[in-house]
């Protein structure tokens, strides 16, 4: 018996393995492709737009911080070494500290590292490494000692001179007193330490942009 493709499937649309359309009595087996092909050509310019827009928003920008804190009106940077001043010497955590500085501002930013003429400038020296006990339990020995090490930074910026300035950053590491601060101890308490005073110098002279 022929199909009869009446009023009943008049306006009506069938869709068999999603191949299929029969549509006001027409078949159309190639709809579904035609339609898969328009939405393939749309992404397609939707990516091209984007690309373009996104390279000409860098392009209209000098540098970004990747803290998302804004546009830095500078291309280089500088880290001076930073002595050990401190009456206590730590050997090693002069080197230690410049090098921290240097890596969180190249990971932050996309300024360019240089060893003189930058349009930034940080230099200064570590001013003091103490150890002090902070508790003591009944029999008066100390339960906790802590860590504290200050730097003194001087920020010098060429591009804006009002933001240069001069200051001391300091934070500490609490560990039992029983502990003794040697080796691996003493390298991941210099690293807390350094990785928070460097953030806030970073903060103090950068996020603000």
């Amino acid at each position: 018996m022929p199909l009869d493709i009446g009023t009943d499937l008049k306006d009506k649309t069938l869709k068999p393995n999603n191949e299929l359309i029969i549509k006001n009595n027409i078949f159309d087996p190639s709809a579904s492709e035609l339609t898969q092909h328009f939405l393939k050509l749309k992404m397609k310019h939707l990516k091209y737009i984007l690309i373009i827009a996104i390279l000409f928003t860098f392009s209209r920008c000098s540098v970004y911080n990747f803290t998302g804190t804004g546009k830095i009106d500078a291309k280089t940077f500088q880290v001076n070494f930073f002595p050990n001043n401190a009456p206590l010497v730590e050997p090693g955590i002069d080197r230690t500290f410049t090098l921290t500085l240097q890596d969180i501002i190249q990971n932050q930013t996309n300024l360019n590292l240089v060893k003189t003429g930058a349009d930034l400038t940080y230099e200064g020296e570590i001013t003091d490494y103490r150890i002090s006990p902070m508790t003591a339990t009944a029999n008066q020995q100390a339960a906790q000692n802590r860590l504290t090490i200050r730097v003194n930074v001087r920020f010098t910026n060429k591009r804006k001179e009002t933001d240069t300035f001069e200051k001391t950053f300091d934070f500490y590491y609490d560990y039992p007193a029983t502990q003794q601060l040697t080796s691996s101890t003493l390298s991941g308490a210099i690293k807390v330490i350094f990785e928070r005073i460097t953030q806030d110098v970073f903060n103090e002279s950068l996020a603000k942009w």
